[in-house]
């Protein structure tokens, strides 16, 4: 299954990364490195996280409190929002 990030999504990762390496030199890496993890999981097992709507889940990450918001189409798992979980929840929604 290929992985399509859209661009709002790029640049929520990569701000993201921004803000933990200021917090602690590394720590966005590591963000960046949980994140693969978490988009690895999605492809073993696409169906298994909640659903958030009809053709959207959600997968939270595993040691930060952010989650992927994807949905699958045409065997491709598209990203739209890597979405932090504590703020304005359903931002993203413009997106679809």
């Amino acid at each position: 299954m290929r992985v399509r990030i859209i661009q709002p999504a790029k640049s929520e990762l990569s701000e993201a990364i921004d803000y933990y390496n200021n917090e602690r030199p590394g720590l966005g890496v590591e963000f960046a490195h949980e994140v693969r993890l978490t988009i690895k999981r999605i492809v073993s097992h696409p169906f298994a996280w909640a659903k958030i709507d009809v053709n959207l889940r959600r997968c939270p990450t595993n040691r930060f409190p952010f989650s992927i918001i994807y949905y699958i189409k045409d065997n491709s798992i598209i990203v739209i929002a890597v979405m932090h979980q504590k703020r304005r929840p359903k931002y993203w929604r413009d997106r679809l």
